[in-house]
């Protein structure tokens, strides 16, 4: 479970293998005083996750042949508290949304939607 500490910035760990995406949201976040860590694979994602503290991750559904929703599960499945919002350019894939939520995932956001829209729904989950 995460537990913030006085003074100390919530942290996302984001992933996807996109480096424009990567960059684009770390500065969009770090200007709203977030820290984020980016990965650019599942595999990378597990070994930040089993070494650095995170309030929450973002997944992309699509990583470079690998699978965002297994990712998701075995974050989870190592920290069962952080909730972990799904991010995908997939438009219209309603049974990719479905999929997404009945797997585990506290959160859906496409890619074309506003980075304002991102921000909320990564307010709402994060520890005050």
């Amino acid at each position: 479970m995460s537990v913030l500490r006085p003074n100390m910035p919530n942290r996302i760990l984001f992933v996807d293998d996109e480096a424009p995406i990567r960059e684009l949201l770390t500065l969009f976040f770090r200007k709203k005083g977030i820290e984020v860590t980016t990965a650019v694979s599942a595999g990378e994602a597990l070994e930040l996750s089993r070494g650095e503290r995170h309030d929450l991750a973002i997944v992309d559904v699509n990583l470079a042949g690998e699978n965002g929703l297994e990712l998701m599960v075995n974050l989870k499945r190592e920290n069962p508290a952080m909730p972990v919002i799904i991010f995908t350019g997939l438009t219209g894939d309603e049974t990719l949304l479905q999929e997404a939520l009945a797997r585990g995932a506290d959160g859906f956001m496409r890619k074309t939607e506003p980075l304002s829209g991102l921000y909320e729904e990564v307010r709402r989950r994060l520890p005050q």
